[in-house]
């Protein structure tokens, strides 16, 4: 294959998806790694060394004597809980190739995290054996899982590879094609692609990568491209599109997919092009679905890219109504250090079972049967779109798992700033949402949204407030707001968002206006104990133009609005630590926005329920192939 631009097309593109029949009759279930796909990442995500001596490399590991390592890591674990409650498997088997003299052990865990070992066995002097260990799935409803230790007396030295977990095939595994979104991310893509590349002879399973790039800068332009194509070949669909978003993006694989004659029941993978990819996420995710009871959307974790030994969230759901995604679930680790132990002394796993409400595109994988049922993703450019998605397929009868020990390093997400153009997208998105698929409270709506209001105008945020008005402004324009894909209202935000200054990130040895020297941190007080004499205090005096201190710096981490109300100009370190903000108060732009606020959260309480009808009779036809053939210009 060449480094030329390839396009699958629906007429070309049926030779691709086939259902794969297991020669051995065991489906790969996820391997044993000992070592990360990057140096960035610890080898103890994967196994750790808890006594002794021990070399690791990706499917190798030598103990030398007396020592021991433990799988009871990220990585390391098979989630039991999760296949005893999803799928039909009762038993899991581990199998590696070892040399030497040493024990291995299958061990597994309950809710409280408590060990137990399951399976063992001791070898002494062997060469190049293969050593098979088998678990039942059948004490784990609530919680727990499996991993493999490895232990050395005195003298002995044992030496681990191969380690593959696997389960009974189905009669026929179905497919997975993954899908990468990208846009200006050559670099990371290509990196990505490599990585696959590299893997393929593990990813047996793994049958098409599309890759939709919509950028200027593109994948192909890069030196390595045409390697990394030659490496993948027919695997590989390069497809250049106009910018549809992330939408867009990930929609254009389903799409694809779709339109084969042999895709009735295969897997499409989403996955960010910007991600440090573990491979194996691509044979844990399909193989879980591969097994699953009933077909379902299953999702792989997210860990802190600047922070790889930090797992984000368990999973998560979204308040629809009040327009809050991200939320975890109840149990759920949050930004939690997976190398570090809980306030018991304990190391932190996940142990309980969770239920998702959705789960981020960052590596997700959707059954075609979840396709044929609820039809696409809705054209929402960016933003929402994987929740969206979720919450429907819930309605028609598909949940959403988020798999442990699947995951895949996404860049943090409290190291990106709020006050960005792409929160018109969440605005407006969420409220789409919420609209389709909650009980759409407009008092609660409008109460949520003017406490945003508020705190962005006591913040100088009024690009950030103007921003929200021009969301809710464009919700009630109704679902012909959708019909470009989101194109004209980036480009419209974008040039809404210039018009204020404090939108604008500036370097911190270079504020326009101010000395350097002039800008001295002025922390905050904690946060009133009487918010809301607080507020009302704060918001009298910027309507009177009074301001306890003419300027200051403020750490991101402190820029509340209680603190920031207290200044005239205010220079806010950026969420990404990169640079900062001037936020400087004008009493004319703040009267007039919050008109304006008021005004179109107003019209949100009147008219909200009759736009509402609107996009629900609008969503067949909005997530119609029909209607991604047109955006795509097929």
């Amino acid at each position: 294959m060449s480094g030329e631009a390839t396009v699958t097309t629906e007429a070309t593109a049926g030779s691709l998806l086939q259902a794969h029949t297991p020669a051995s009759g065991r489906l790969l279930a996820q391997r044993g790694l000992f070592e990360g796909p990057s140096a960035v990442v610890s080898k103890d995500l994967y196994l750790e060394v808890v006594a002794g001596v021990a070399s690791r490399d990706r499917e190798t590991v030598t103990l030398e004597p007396s020592a021991k390592a433990t799988g009871n890591t990220y990585f390391g674990r098979f989630p039991a809980s999760y296949w005893q409650r999803w799928t039909a498997v009762r038993s899991v088997t581990v199998e590696a190739i070892v040399s030497g003299s040493g024990k291995l052990m299958v061990r597994a865990s309950d809710v409280a995290g408590e060990a137990r070992t399951v399976a063992a066995e001791a070898m002494t002097d062997v060469v190049q054996r293969t050593v098979t260990l088998e678990a039942k799935l059948d004490k784990f409803v609530d919680g727990g899982g499996l991993w493999l230790d490895l232990e050395t007396d005195a003298m002995e030295r044992l030496t681990v590879s191969q380690v593959r977990w696997t389960v009974d095939a189905p009669e026929e595994i179905r497919p997975t094609a993954v899908t990468i979104c990208t846009m200006n991310r050559a670099d990371d893509c290509l990196s990505n692609l490599r990585t696959l590349a590299d893997s393929l002879p593990a990813l047996e399973t793994l049958d098409a990568i599309y890759v939709a790039d919509q950028g200027n800068d593109t994948v192909d332009s890069r030196d390595g491209f045409a390697d990394v194509a030659a490496a993948l070949g027919d695997k590989l669909k390069y497809i250049k599109q106009p910018n549809l978003g992330g939408a867009g993006g990930f929609t254009r694989g389903l799409y694809e997919v779709a339109g084969q004659a042999a895709a009735e029941h295969a897997n499409v993978l989403f996955m960010d092009d910007d991600v440090l990819l573990e491979p194996d996420i691509v044979i844990r995710l399909t193989a879980f679905s591969n097994k699953a009871a009933n077909p379902m959307i299953v999702g792989g974790q997210m860990l802190n890219l600047l922070h790889p030994n930090q797992l984000h969230v368990g999973a998560e759901y979204a308040q629809l109504n009040a327009l809050q995604p991200g939320v975890p679930v109840p149990h759920s680790p949050e930004t939690a250090d997976l190398l570090g132990v809980d306030r018991r002394g304990k190391k932190v796993r996940q142990e309980r079972r969770l239920d998702a409400g959705y789960n981020g595109w960052w590596s997700c994988l959707i059954p075609s049967e979840v396709v044929q049922k609820v039809g696409y993703p809705m054209p929402f450019f960016f933003q929402w779109d994987d929740a969206e998605y979720s919450y429907r397929a819930r309605a028609a009868g598909f949940p959403t798992v988020t798999l442990p020990g699947a995951g895949v390093w996404h860049a943090d997400f409290h190291w990106k700033d709020w006050d960005e153009w792409h929160r018109y997208f969440n605005l407006r998105n969420s409220i789409i949402t919420a609209a389709l698929h909650s009980p759409f409270d407009l008092n609660l709506l409008s109460r949520v949204l003017m406490a945003q209001v508020v705190r962005y105008l006591l913040g100088m945020q009024y690009g950030l407030t103007a921003t929200l008005i021009k969301a809710v402004e464009d919700f009630l324009e109704g679902p012909e707001i959708l019909h470009d894909g989101g194109v004209a209202a980036m480009k419209e935000i974008r040039e809404i968002r210039g018009q204020y200054p404090e939108t604008k990130r500036h370097d911190p040895t270079n504020v326009p206006g101010i000395p350097s020297n002039n800008i001295i941190i002025n922390n905050t007080a904690p946060r009133p104990s009487m918010q809301r004499a607080v507020l009302l205090k704060r918001i009298v005096n910027r309507a009177l133009g009074k301001h306890r201190f003419n300027l200051g710096a403020v750490p991101a981490d402190e820029a509340h609005w209680w603190h920031i109300a207290l200044f005239k100009t205010a220079v806010v370190t950026d969420a990404s630590q990169e640079g900062v903000r001037v936020r400087s108060y004008d009493k004319e732009r703040m009267v007039d926005l919050g008109k304006r606020a008021v005004q179109v959260v107003s019209r949100l309480r009147k008219e909200g329920h009759a736009v509402q009808a609107q996009y629900k009779r609008a969503m067949p036809e909005l997530t119609s192939r029909e209607n991604w053939k047109r955006l795509y210009e097929l």
